[in-house]
């Protein structure tokens, strides 16, 4: 499933521009055109780019007659954040090892220092 669902959203994400198309989005629907205001690009650039997003899943335009709106599907975020969520995890439990073993190397250090202070 996900590998590679995953592979072509972050891939469509890595460019700048199509993160900020995401960003647009995120407020509310918006016309190709009303897309390409924004940027500096001819129409069939920014058409390009929406494809990209479209192909991995990010963003949807229903079928019908011009203007169609493009939608930012939530979804997709739902599935990154689940694959980073359990990495996340892992890290955290590597650094939760790691507290461990340096609280009980700071504990045998206190204890070291004691006994020398003793004699």
């Amino acid at each position: 499933m996900a590998a590679d669902t995953l592979s072509r959203i972050f891939s469509a994400l890595a460019d700048p521009t199509r993160r900020d198309m995401v960003d647009r989005l995120s407020t509310a629907d918006a016309t190709v055109n009303q897309l390409a205001a924004r940027y500096e690009m001819s129409l069939q650039a920014v058409y390009k780019h929406l494809r990209v997003l479209e192909d991995a899943g990010v963003v949807s335009r229903p079928l019908g007659p011009q203007p169609r709106s493009v939608h930012l599907e939530a979804e997709v975020f739902d599935l990154m954040d689940s694959w980073i969520e359990r990495y996340r995890r892992k890290a955290e439990e590597r650094y939760r090892r790691l507290d461990a073993v340096l609280e009980a190397m700071n504990r045998d250090e206190q204890k070291e220092h004691n006994n020398e202070r003793d004699r």
